[in-house]
C-alpha cells in the first residue's frame, strides 16, 4: 500500500506550531520578513502574496516591496543594503526569477547571511557543508527533510537519488543528506542532463528526489519498487477538461510510479506547501539569532 505524502497537511501542522509560539511573543517584538519582488511575473505575485498571507497567519510581520521590472542592480543593492542594516527586518527575500539584466547569484549574496532566510547566499550553502546549523537551509531541500522526518522515513545508510543539481534545490538537498544526524547519513548521488544511462541510476535510489523541471519526467521503469519519491517538479500543462485549460504536474509520471512507490509525494500538495512554511520557520530562526 502505497503511502501519499500529505504536504498540505504537514505544512499545516508547522505553520500552527510557528503561530502558536509567535503568539506568545509581544506584537512589537514578532519576527518580520520583508519580502522583494522585481516586475510583474504571474508566479512571482501568486507566491509572494502567498508568503506574506502566511506571515499573517502566523503572527509575523510580512512587508512588501514591488520595484519595477527596469530597476538596475545597484538600486536593487540600494534597497536590499537598507533592509540589511534595518534592525527591525529580521528576514529578507528577493523572488526569483529576477529580470535578465540582474544577476541572481550576485543578488543572493548581498543578502546579509543572518538574514538571508531563503538559504541561499553563499555563506549559508557553505554552513550546510560544515553541519553548521546557525545558518539557513534552502527552503524547500528543508521541506523535503522535514517531509522525511514527519512521515517516518529513514534516511540513514539509504542510497539518495537527485535527480537534477540546482542551486535552488539539488545541491543543497544533496548536501542536507549527507550531513551527519537523524534524517540524513545517506549515500548521495546526483543525476543532471550530462548522466549516462540515467534510468539504471534512478533505480538504484531507495528515495528518489526529481527536481528537474520536465513534466512527467520519472516514468515506471526509472523507479525501484518500493522506492520513496519525492517530487519537487511543478509544471502546468494543457488540459482541454480544465476551465483554466491548463493542469499543475509534477516531474514524476504519478500515475505510473504512485502504484510501485512505498511512499509518494502528489503535484500539487506536496513539496509545494512545505517551501512557504520552512520560510517562515527560518524566519522565526532569524528572530532568535538577531536576539542573541
Amino acid at each position: 500500500m502505497t503511502t501519499i505524502i500529505d504536504g498540505n497537511a504537514i505544512a499545516g501542522q508547522i505553520i500552527e506550531e510557528l503561530r502558536v509560539e509567535v503568539s506568545a511573543l509581544p506584537e512589537n517584538e514578532r519576527p518580520c520578513i520583508h519580502l522583494v519582488r522585481v516586475g510583474e511575473d504571474p508566479a512571482s505575485v501568486s507566491y509572494v502574496k502567498k508568503k506574506q498571507d502566511t506571515a499573517a497567519k502566523i503572527g509575523m510581520k510580512g512587508l512588501v516591496t514591488v520595484l519595477p521590472e527596469a530597476t538596475t542592480q545597484a538600486e536593487l543593492f540600494a534597497l536590499l543594503a537598507k533592509l540589511n542594516a534595518d534592525p527591525s527586518v529580521h528576514g529578507i527575500l528577493v523572488q526569483a526569477p529576477l529580470p535578465k539584466h540582474m544577476s541572481e547569484r550576485e543578488t543572493f549574496n548581498f543578502i546579509s547571511p543572518k538574514k538571508d532566510v531563503d538559504g541561499l547566499n553563499a555563506a549559508s550553502v557553505g554552513k550546510i557543508v560544515q553541519d553548521d546549523e546557525s545558518g539557513f537551509a534552502s527552503c524547500t531541500p528543508s521541506g523535503i527533510v522535514e517531509l522525511l522526518k514527519r512521515t517516518n522515513v529513514k534516511t540513514a545508510g539509504k542510497h539518495v537519488v537527485v535527480l537534477g543539481r540546482s542551486l535552488l534545490v539539488g545541491k543543497p538537498a544533496a548536501l542536507l543528506m549527507l550531513q551527519k544526524g537523524p534524517f540524513a547519513d545517506a549515500t548521495v548521488t546526483v543525476c543532471h542532463s550530462r548522466t549516462q544511462d540515467l534510468p539504471s541510476v534512478t533505480r538504484q535510489a531507495d528515495i528518489l528526489i526529481a527536481a528537474i523541471g520536465k513534466p512527467r519526467f520519472v516514468t515506471r521503469n526509472m523507479v525501484k519498487e518500493g522506492a520513496v519519491v519525492i517530487d519537487v517538479g511543478i509544471n502546468r500543462i494543457a488540459d482541454a477538461s480544465r476551465k483554466t485549460g491548463t493542469r499543475l504536474v509534477g516531474d514524476v509520471d504519478y500515475d505510473e510510479v504512485m502504484p510501485i512507490a512505498s511512499a509518494i509525494t502528489p503535484v500539487p500538495g506536496g513539496v509545494g506547501p512545505m517551501t512557504v512554511a520552512m520560510l517562515m520557520k527560518n524566519t522565526l530562526k532569524a528572530w532568535k539569532i538577531s536576539r542573541c
